[in-house]
């Protein structure tokens, strides 16, 4: 009897297991939208690497490459009103709005934390 439940839990244990699993690695990449455009932002101590980014309107890939230190972006009311906001290197799509928008860094980084901005033009 002791055996038969033992299989039983054992069996229980591997079908949980079994649903947990997947791959969502694959799930991610066959959702991810591609575009035409892409604004790398590579980001250093402190300051960009450019102080200033132009792209023009629609949907665009903006990616941030972190080349020292750990930064994060954002930039207010860029996507379609919204703001656009990556807290670590990645890369996200956004539809832009024609204008001038302020890129900050959104990870404190030392003490040119509030000097690191750049400008995003879209045309």
């Amino acid at each position: 009897m002791k055996r038969i439940v033992l299989q039983i839990l054992g069996l229980f244990f591997v079908v949980a297991l079994a649903a947990c699993g997947g791959n969502e690695s694959d799930d991610a990449q066959s959702e991810q939208v591609e575009t035409d455009e892409t604004v790398t932002i590579k980001a250093l101590n402190w300051h960009f690497d450019e102080e200033e980014y132009i792209v023009p309107s629609g949907e665009t890939t903006i990616e941030l490459i972190n080349e020292s230190g750990n930064h994060g972006i954002i930039i207010r009311e860029v996507n379609s009103g919204e703001d656009v906001v990556l807290n670590k290197q990645g890369s996200t799509v956004a539809t832009l709005a024609p204008g001038e928008y302020e890129i900050i860094c959104s990870i404190p980084c030392g003490s040119g934390h509030t000097d690191m901005t750049a400008t995003l033009v879209v045309t």
